[in-house]
């Protein structure tokens, strides 16, 4: 897996009038489990219960689950949020899911996701972005650098 880091654009990507960007809300729980069931290829409910308990309905805690509706459906979802890591690292905000249906992949839905995520890390005072992507993940990393992000300053090390 690669670490990027990015210094977070100010601008943001001019969404269709009919996608909208929120907070989720309980009722998402369901949709959210299913489009990451379907854009990961595996079902995860115990993870995003978790997910909800601590993002969902919680005020000022840096965390965001936000979803994005089309036309009245939603189709996509990001999570992230504001962390200062170990070893040094100041605080920065952490993209670590992010998920939209197929049918709409090429219509920005996740660009203008990930660009909404940006702006509240804006607005908590965090300068960076970062995530975590498998070097193998050709989609994805194309995606994340088609956002400004490149290769950071942390070296992810792993035990197996």
């Amino acid at each position: 897996m690669s670490h990027s880091d990015t210094e977070i654009p100010d601008t943001l990507a001019t969404p269709s009038p009919s996608l909208a960007i929120r907070q989720a809300m309980a009722g998402d729980y369901q949709r959210i489990v299913d489009l990451d069931t379907e854009t990961s290829g595996v079902s995860k409910p115990d993870y995003w219960q978790d997910i909800f308990n601590q993002y969902v309905g919680v005020e000022d805690n840096q965390r965001y689950l936000l979803v994005a509706d089309l036309a009245g459906e939603t189709v996509g979802f990001a999570l992230g949020e504001v962390r200062a890591w170990e070893f040094g690292s100041p605080p920065c905000g952490w993209v670590f899911g992010l998920g939209v249906t197929a049918d709409v992949r090429e219509h920005r839905v996740g660009s203008v996701l990930v660009q909404a995520m940006f702006s509240h890390f804006r607005s908590d005072g965090v300068a960076s972005v970062r995530t975590n992507v498998s070097r193998r993940d050709t989609l994805n990393l194309s995606f994340f650098r088609s956002l400004g992000m490149t290769a950071g300053p942390y070296v992810q090390l792993e035990f197996s």
